[in-house]
């Protein structure tokens, strides 16, 4: 699995087709499922973005979780429950689910923000406010990332 780095700004359709950035698209190259599995953010008004193979690795991670526990429940109600699996058609585009659009307050253009190991969808104006204050909070805390080799 690829990196999905940087932001780039798309323009959905008349049909409500979005084109998937190239750059994303290659980072998935490798993967079984061609395409993306959407899902409500549930920490900001966005949508989060992920290959098959990252949302199994999310599923198998709930297998060493209670069968009764409570953070699973809100995991499955708030994560497998709304995912979506979109699949590219032959130009890379996908259609995002009116609700998620509703959602993450997008209605002409859309930014996918890359995550590392996953991506956002966001309005831009609103992600340009998050990333302002996510920047003042850095600035604030300046976290230290260990690297092992």
């Amino acid at each position: 699995m690829g990196l999905f780095l940087s932001c780039y700004e798309n323009r959905l359709d008349t049909k409500g087709r979005i084109s998937v950035p190239a750059a994303f698209r290659s980072s998935l190259n490798n993967e079984n499922f061609a395409g993306v599995v959407l899902y409500r953010s549930f920490t900001h008004n966005c949508i989060e973005g992920l290959p098959m193979s990252r949302m199994e690795k999310i599923a198998n991670a709930t297998d060493k979780m209670g069968i009764f526990d409570n953070e699973l429940d809100n995991i499955s109600a708030l994560v497998f429950a709304d995912a979506r699996p979109l699949q590219f058609d032959v130009t890379g585009r996908i259609i995002i689910p009116a609700d998620l659009l509703k959602h993450a307050n997008i209605d002409e253009t859309a930014l996918f923000v890359g995550r590392g190991n996953s991506f956002q969808i966001w309005n831009p104006a609103d992600f340009a406010k998050t990333q302002s204050e996510s920047l003042n909070n850095l600035r604030k805390i300046r976290p230290n990332i260990k690297i092992s080799e």
